[in-house]
């Protein structure tokens, strides 16, 4: 049933645009979606860079790559609106630097992992510095790839984009990929954010690439009021997160544990605040009260103002 169905789909949108179009677009929110997960199991907030990019690149036949790197890093920072100024050269260098990129040699890393980027921040919110490593011989396949996690764009999902471990183009930034980081940066987004916030920002961007608008809105309403109940299976311990994690091999017992107590909290602050789904405050004190059961502390503190909330109501 599943392969008729699917084949069903394909051949219906061979014959018809706009169905081939609204795939595309759910395609894209899926896509959307899953970045904002952490391949380990849980979901994660918006960080981003408040600061310029002094970037240093160092190490085996570095010169060699230095071209490349930054043409990978000015166009990402360009759609963000982030400027990039090379510190390379500069006999401070390793202290000027908040972002830091070595080229290693081929024996370093692994082959599974044959480039590597690390985030670090005090809070979930703004970036403080970003540390990279990447083989010689594979720098030119990574470079765009980490150059999106540098900005902040954490996960790896499928579709098309070169955050994709099944990327089929790694040597340019894709649209999906201008669509995220314009939404990554918008005015309306923040550092912090919790999934269900950045989400519309990312649908709402999505939606302005389509050449029917209107349809994309309809579709977009759908997936979120989709994304909202698969989630609340999630959290609830009844349902899975999106399927590439499990496809990447890197998800674990403890980082979903995890996840389903943040995306409890995030369901939590939804309600809320009336982000993604209609406010509502007995649903924000369920949620709440089981992100707190699960351990989460930060629930616990939100958990007086829901209350007081719903005391008003």
């Amino acid at each position: 049933m599943w392969k008729s169905g699917v084949t069903a789909l394909i051949a219906a949108a061979a014959f018809s645009p706009a169905l081939a179009r609204a795939d595309a677009f759910e395609q894209g929110m899926n896509t959307m979606w899953e970045v904002l997960w952490h391949q380990s199991g849980t979901p994660t907030r918006l960080v981003r860079w408040e600061q310029d990019l002094q970037v240093r690149i160092h190490g085996v036949n570095a010169a060699a790559h230095r071209q490349q790197m930054f043409k990978a890093l000015r166009d990402v920072a360009a759609e963000a609106g982030v400027k990039v100024i090379d510190v390379s050269d500069r006999p401070d260098a390793a202290q000027q630097a908040n972002v830091s990129i070595e080229i290693t040699p081929d024996t370093m890393l692994s082959d599974k992992q044959p480039c590597e980027t690390r985030l670090s921040y005090r809070t979930e919110t703004s970036l403080d510095s970003v540390t990279m490593q990447m083989r010689n011989s594979e720098a030119w396949r990574c470079a765009y790839h980490e150059a999106m996690h540098v900005m902040g764009v954490r996960g790896h999902p499928e579709g098309d984009t070169v955050l994709s471990y099944f990327a089929k183009q790694v040597n340019g930034l894709q649209p999906l990929d201008r669509v995220m980081l314009r939404a990554w940066y918008s005015p309306r987004a923040r550092g912090g954010m919790t999934p269900f916030e950045v989400l519309p920002i990312l649908a709402d961007e999505l939606v302005a690439t389509m050449p029917d608008q209107a349809a994309a809105t309809q579709a977009r309403e759908r997936f979120l009021s989709r994304t909202i109940e698969q989630m609340q299976d999630f959290a609830d311990g009844r349902g899975d997160g999106p399927a590439i994690l499990k496809r990447s091999g890197k998800s674990s017992e403890q980082g979903v544990r995890f996840g389903r107590m943040e995306m409890s909290y995030f369901l939590g602050i939804a309600y809320q605040q009336g982000v993604t789904v209609a406010r509502d405050a007995s649903q924000a004190v369920r949620w709440l009260q089981r992100a707190a059961s699960l351990g989460s502390r930060t629930a616990q503190a939100r958990l007086g103002a829901a209350g007081a909330d719903l005391a008003n109501h």
